[in-house]
C-alpha cells in the first residue's frame, strides 16, 4: 500500500469510531453538578443557529427544554468582522532558568494587549485578564471574530474599556523565542511549568501582581491549573477549557507521541538539524492533529461527499504545510511530557469554571475524569456539552457564543 493509502485509511478508521461514538453522545444532555460543570473548540466554520435544542439537568433532574444559551445567535461569524486593534509588545527574559537546570542568555516572550490597566490607590492593576492559546497557537487566535466578536466589544463580557486583556504567546510559540529561531534540537526542553513561570515574569515586566481571571484553551486549559496550583493567590477565577485535569495518558498520549515519532523517525530530520523540512513528518503529524482535533458532524455537514472531503484534506495540507516547522512542533507537543496537576487540585483557591464539550476525541467525556476530579477543588463548577450543531469537537473552546453565558456566571461570582 503506497504512504497516501494508509493516511486515508488511518482518517477513515477514526472518522468512523467518531461518528459511531457521537451518534450516542448527540442525545445527551448538558452536565451540571455540583461542585462541578462543562463546554467546547474552534475549526473555523460557520456555526449555525438554526433548530437547536438545549436540555440541562440540575441536581439530576431535566430542567424543561429551552432555546440557546444567551447570546448564541450571534455565533456565525460576521462577515464585516474586524480585527480588535492591539498593542504589542515583547519581553526578554535574561538568564532565564528552567526547570531542569538548562538556561538561555535571553528568553524573548511576545505579548499583545487590548484595553488599559487600571489601578488602586496602591498602584496595583485591578482589571488584568490573562487568555493562554493552545499548543502550536499563540495570543492571535484570540482576535478571531468567534472570539473576539463574542467577548471583547463594548458592553460585552471582557469589554475592552473595561479589562486589560494580555494575550502572551508561550515559550516555543508565535514570536516568542522557539527552536527554529536559530538553536533547533539544542533548544532547552521546556515543559508547561517553565512556560507558566515565564508567563509569570511577563506579567511582573508589565506591572500586573494580580489577575482577575485567566481564561485557557487546551494547553492553555490546563495551563490555568498550573497557574491555579503555583501561584494559587494570584488570580481571582480560573476558566479551563477542553482538558483533563491529570497527567496525559491513554489515547491522548497516544497520538501525541504518534507525531513525535513520526518527526524524530523520518531520516530527514536529521537529529533536529535539517535545512529543508522534513515532508513526510510534517504530513504524518498534520494527519494526527486533523484526526485529534475534528468534529465529525461538522465534518460530515460541510464535506457530505468524498469530493469534497478530498478537496478539504487537499487544500487542508496546501495550508498548514508552509511555515510548520518540525523541531517547534516536536517541542510543543512533548512540553505536556510531564503536566499533571492532579496530586495538588487541593491548592487551586480561585473560582473555577472548568469546560469541555462531548465530541471532543482529545477529552472523550466517558472517561469521567473531569467530572469527578474537579470536586476536589473547593466550590468549583464543571460543564459538560452534549454534541450539537453548535460543538466543534476540540475546538469548540474558540466559540465563545457557545459558552460564554458560564463565564458570565464566573465573572458574576457565582
Amino acid at each position: 500500500m503506497t504512504r497516501r493509502t494508509v493516511e486515508l485509511a488511518v482518517l477513515l478508521v477514526v472518522a468512523a469510531g467518531l461518528l459511531a461514538r457521537e451518534s450516542t453522545l448527540r442525545a445527551g444532555s448538558a452536565i451540571y453538578c455540583v461542585p462541578t460543570l462543562a463546554t467546547s473548540v474552534f475549526l473555523g466554520l460557520p456555526v449555525p443557529t438554526e433548530n437547536l435544542t438545549f436540555k440541562a439537568k440540575v441536581g439530576g433532574v431535566e430542567a424543561a427544554e429551552a432555546g440557546p444559551p444567551a447570546g448564541y445567535a450571534l455565533a456565525r461569524a460576521p462577515s464585516t468582522a474586524v480585527t480588535p486593534a492591539t498593542t504589542e509588545g515583547d519581553v526578554v527574559l535574561k538568564e532565564f532558568k528552567f526547570r531542569d537546570g538548562e538556561a538561555i542568555p535571553e528568553l524573548r516572550l511576545h505579548y499583545a494587549t487590548l484595553g488599559k490597566p487600571t489601578r488602586d490607590a496602591a498602584g496595583r492593576v485591578t482589571n488584568a485578564v490573562l487568555l493562554l492559546h493552545g499548543t502550536g497557537g499563540s495570543g492571535a487566535q484570540f482576535l478571531q471574530p468567534q472570539f473576539a466578536d463574542e467577548l471583547f466589544r463594548e458592553g460585552q463580557l471582557l469589554d475592552t474599556a473595561k479589562y486589560y486583556i494580555i494575550l502572551p504567546d508561550g515559550i516555543g510559540h508565535g514570536k516568542s523565542s522557539k527552536p527554529s529561531d536559530g538553536l533547533h534540537a539544542k533548544f532547552p526542553q521546556y515543559d508547561y511549568d517553565d512556560m507558566v513561570a515565564a508567563h509569570h515574569a511577563l506579567l511582573e515586566h508589565l506591572g500586573v501582581q494580580h489577575l482577575r481571571l485567566i481564561l485557557g484553551t487546551s494547553m492553555g486549559c490546563m495551563h490555568s491549573f498550573v497557574w491555579g496550583e503555583t501561584y494559587p493567590d494570584f488570580v481571582d477565577a480560573l476558566m479551563p477549557l477542553a482538558c483533563q485535569p491529570m497527567q496525559i495518558a491513554g489515547r491522548n498520549r497516544v497520538w501525541r507521541k504518534m507525531v513525535m515519532d513520526a518527526i524524530r523517525n523520518d531520516p530527514e530530520w536529521k537529529a533536529g538539524e535539517y535545512t529543508t523540512e522534513p515532508k513526510q513528518a510534517q504530513r504524518t503529524a498534520l494527519d494526527l492533529l486533523l484526526i485529534a482535533g475534528s468534529a465529525p458532524l461538522q465534518m460530515q455537514k460541510n464535506y457530505p461527499n468524498r469530493d469534497a472531503a478530498d478537496k478539504y484534506l487537499d487544500d487542508y495540507f496546501t495550508s498548514r504545510m508552509p511555515g510548520l516547522d518540525a523541531n517547534d512542533l516536536l517541542y510543543q507537543v512533548d512540553a505536556s511530557r510531564n503536566y499533571d496537576p492532579l496530586p495538588n487540585l487541593e491548592k487551586i483557591r480561585a473560582r473555577v469554571m472548568y469546560v469541555n464539550s462531548s465530541d471532543d476525541f482529545i477529552n472523550p467525556p466517558e472517561l469521567g475524569i473531569a467530572e469527578r476530579e474537579i470536586k476536589r477543588v473547593k466550590g468549583a463548577r464543571f460543564v459538560l456539552l452534549p454534541v450539537s450543531d453548535a460543538t466543534r469537537g476540540h475546538g469548540t473552546h474558540t466559540w465563545a457564543a457557545v459558552w460564554k453565558q458560564y463565564l458570565a456566571e464566573l465573572l458574576a461570582g457565582k
